[in-house]
């Protein structure tokens, strides 16, 4: 995962197709041949930037028009503009055009010589390199709540660029503007847009934060099994005892996992007490019970303490006894009696002797194969059809095997990519039995970076081997037979960047990918295979050189915040749009896709920004938020052909539309839409045009054509009344109808407290719609019969 630098930026876009007409043709852009040279009018004033790399700058006589123009060039590579702020119309449509002329322009890293509007992401022209003479570009864009943009005559884009270009004669100019008193859509019925995949509800976790550790799987302890010296600041366990006849140390001589065992000591001279660790911050409540268990070996009499408050009445206590010469896990089961978030848990040994403890484990009783009831409630909820696991930036330094066999076992990992440790207890076989516990599909990402095509090869075998192929019979020893048939797999994660493990060039990577696919599918020729992307050169390369061994082309994109309304929801549609804009071109224009196109994986989508209030990543969403999650799924709907996937990033608490506390579990507000419309939204798009403004609209059929779904999203802070006017079907006077609103765009869930924001429901007898009632920053789905001669 990564959050490019833009979205530092004010990041917007209104997402709109179609807006009533008030055409205008003059140009709104001053200065916009570069005639008035360091102008004193601030409007008319270019500026220049350097947005990463070096660039140099130029006035020149070589315009295509009147006496001069501007230009930027680079040796060693730039990404840099000529720049200019102009004053707009909000919820309108505008095109921007304008002329490049180019010189030996490679795009490295970026997309070339272009145009855009800073921030809005499909609002920018074809990029021209090579050499070329005097090339006109144009794009167009919708402003949505914005009263100013930011025009860019731009080097780079995106990445780095080398050579020189010109730009001259640039036009700006107002296309269509929104209709605020008279709101309508016309929905055709008889054009269908294609089938919705059902993969644009996938979802994807990552070894990160508290999205699986702390959220998906139910283990309460931090450090089970002592990565970290127990009387260091790192370890979460502390000493408990006295120090008379009474040792405590990390035993290398006899490791149970990894480098040591804790081993504790009394003698006979040792204070009445217990002698041992202790771990606090435990969250419980009261009435339910917690089992788990502590790996011993030794002789002497342990106690095991779950504690809840201070006093005689506090705490529940174990005794254990039977403690032998080899390692053994005894079992600890308790029944909390007060809720706090401050239990701690001791492991001590009472009285003289000698036991080494090699990991401890304690989870609430009603876990689900290791996995908090409450989370995989609320994911059963989501239903969605896939998921993606285990990276990520994570998966670029994962050795996979580490998280299989005994999960006591295990060793303790540094996390390759992110803060923290990674325990390993949640590997290949825990994913598999997450995915059938839940129902839905696995997508599998092997390691391209500090990873081999052999290693990948084997976890195909390991996944869908049979129990005697050598990968396979080690699943079935570890008990689990029968193959997990994993049909989708990634090849690796963003190794277009540089902050990637084992990131590679272009060129280099495309062979190494084909190695994978080669590998893999020489061990199960059945698989699909999902390729690693980032629209610009990247993705036209892979498609180029590697479409013969991808079955979908990965994307991703982070949006960040905004303080105008409008303008934040606005980032997400834009941003889907403008990959499918990019992949629609790439399938017009790349010869190796004339037979074969390659549908996206939009397998990272969402907004990162905000505090880290659950865990590393773990930021707050509000309504806000989950309108423009809306409008995205909108986006995706309206080009069913180019969106095959789409994988919301993380599903629980890092930037996951599932929150947690240490016992509570909740669904965040972008959780609400993606739970609605998979569960809701029809099947087969259809066209719509219009309204525009703060009014987006969709349609979809159900499978069966019975019914039609009708989305509506009003990003504005007001209701409004739609008009649609139906064409191709008839539909009936009654309607289930699906709210997502609240009174505050800021409104927000937070686990063990009311809802702020949720999904209400009610049924409209007398639907009329010539006359819908949208309420204001709110997600509406109207269900509808079609009436049938």
């Amino acid at each position: 995962m990564f959050l490019r630098r833009y979205i530092a930026a004010h990041t917007l876009l209104f997402s709109v197709l179609f807006f009533s007409s008030a055409s205008c043709a003059d140009n709104i852009l001053k200065n916009s041949s570069f005639e008035e040279k360091g102008s004193s009018d601030e409007t008319a004033s270019w500026e220049q930037h350097v947005w990463a790399g070096k660039a140099e700058f130029a006035w020149d006589d070589r315009s295509r028009t009147g006496n001069r123009c501007v230009a930027i060039s680079s040796d060693d590579g730039g990404d840099a503009s000529w720049k200019i702020t102009v004053p707009v119309q909000r919820y309108s449509m505008y095109r921007l055009s304008g002329w490049i002329r180019t010189e030996k322009v490679d795009p490295v890293t970026g997309y070339g010589a272009l145009m855009n509007v800073h921030g809005i992401h499909d609002a920018k022209t074809d990029a021209v390199v090579g050499t070329s003479d005097w090339t006109r570009v144009s794009c167009e864009f919708s402003t949505g709540g914005l009263t100013t943009i930011l025009v860019n005559c731009l080097f780079g884009g995106f990445g780095l660029a080398t050579g020189k270009a010109w730009y001259d004669d640039l036009n700006l100019e107002l296309i269509h503007q929104f209709d605020a008193k008279n709101p309508a859509a016309t929905i055709d019925f008889g054009t269908e847009l294609g089938k919705i995949s059902p993969y644009i509800y996938g979802q994807f976790i990552e070894h990160l934060g508290r999205c699986i550790y702390g959220g998906i799987w139910a283990e309460m302890l931090v450090d089970r099994k002592f990565y970290h010296l127990v009387t260091s600041k790192h370890s979460p366990w502390k000493r408990v005892g006295g120090e008379t006849g009474f040792s405590l140390t990390m035993d290398v001589e006899r490791p149970y996992v990894d480098d040591w065992s804790i081993k504790i000591k009394a003698s006979e001279r040792a204070p009445d007490e217990a002698h041992g660790i202790i771990q606090h911050g435990l969250g419980v409540v009261q009435g339910r019970e917690y089992a788990g268990h502590v790996v011993l070996a030794g002789k002497g009499t342990v106690e095991a303490v779950l504690r809840w408050k201070n006093g005689p009445n506090g705490f529940q206590r174990i005794e254990i006894k039977d403690i032998g010469r080899e390692f053994a896990a005894k079992p600890i089961r308790f029944a909390a009696k007060t809720s706090t978030d401050n239990a701690s848990l001791s492991i001590a040994l009472c009285g003289p002797g000698e036991v080494w403890i090699g990991a401890v484990s304690l989870m609430p009783a009603d876990n689900i194969n290791g996995m908090r009831a409450d989370t995989i409630a609320g994911l059963k909820e989501l239903n969605s059809p896939i998921y993606r696991w285990p990276g990520g930036n994570f998966v670029s330094g994962y050795d996979w095997r580490d998280g299989i066999g005994p999960a006591d076992r295990r060793p303790t990992r540094k996390n390759p990519a992110w803060t923290g440790l990674e325990y390993n207890d949640f590997g290949i076989d825990e994913f598999a039995a997450f995915c059938r516990e839940i129902e839905t599909e696995p997508l599998v990402v092997v390691n391209t970076g500090l990873g081999s095509p052999e290693l990948a090869a084997a976890l195909v075998e390991y996944a869908n081997g049979p129990p005697v192929s050598r990968w396979g019979k080690r699943r079935a020893e570890n008990g689990h037979p029968e193959p997990y048939d994993v049909k989708w797999w990634g090849i690796g994660n963003e190794m277009y960047g540089g902050w990637q493990l084992g990131h590679t060039s272009m060129d280099r990577y495309c062979v190494r990918h084909n190695e994978f696919v080669r590998e893999m599918l020489a061990v199960d020729p059945g698989i699909k295979v999902v390729a690693v992307g980032a629209s610009g050169n990247w993705s036209k390369t892979m498609l180029e050189k590697c479409a013969g061994s991808m079955d979908l082309l990965s994307e991703h994109f982070y949006c960040g915040g905004s303080d105008d309304l409008d303008a934040h929801i606005s980032q997400i549609p834009s941003a889907v749009r403008a990959k499918a804009a990019a992949h629609r071109n790439y399938w017009a224009t790349i010869p190796q896709l004339e037979n074969k196109k390659v549908p996206i994986a939009l397998d990272e989508w969402n907004y990162w920004y905000g505090n880290h209030l659950y865990g590393e990543l773990g930021v707050r969403y509000y309504l806000k938020d989950a309108l423009g999650i809306a409008k995205g799924i909108h986006e995706m709907t309206r080009n069913p052909d180019i969106f095959f996937m789409a994988n919301y990033a993380q599903t629980v608490n890092v930037i996951g539309c599932i929150k947690t506390s240490k016992t509570e579990a909740c669904f965040a507000t972008t959780g609400l839409p993606l739970k609605l419309y998979r569960n809701m939204y029809g099947n087969v798009s259809v066209k719509v045009t219009g309204p525009g403004g703060p009014l987006d609209v969709v349609t979809a059929l159900t499978h069966d054509k019975k019914s039609a779904t009708i989305a509506v999203v009003n990003s504005c802070g007001k209701s409004m009344d739609l008009k649609l006017d139906m064409h191709g079907a008839e539909l009936a006077s009654s309607a289930k109808r699906f709210v997502i609103t609240a009174e505050n765009s800021m409104a927000f869930n937070e686990p063990g407290k009311p809802p702020g924001v949720n999904i209400e429901d009610d049924v409209i007898n007398g639907f009329d719609s010539s006359d819908l009632h949208i309420p204001p920053i709110s997600i509406v789905i109207y269900v509808v019969d079609i009436v049938h001669d």
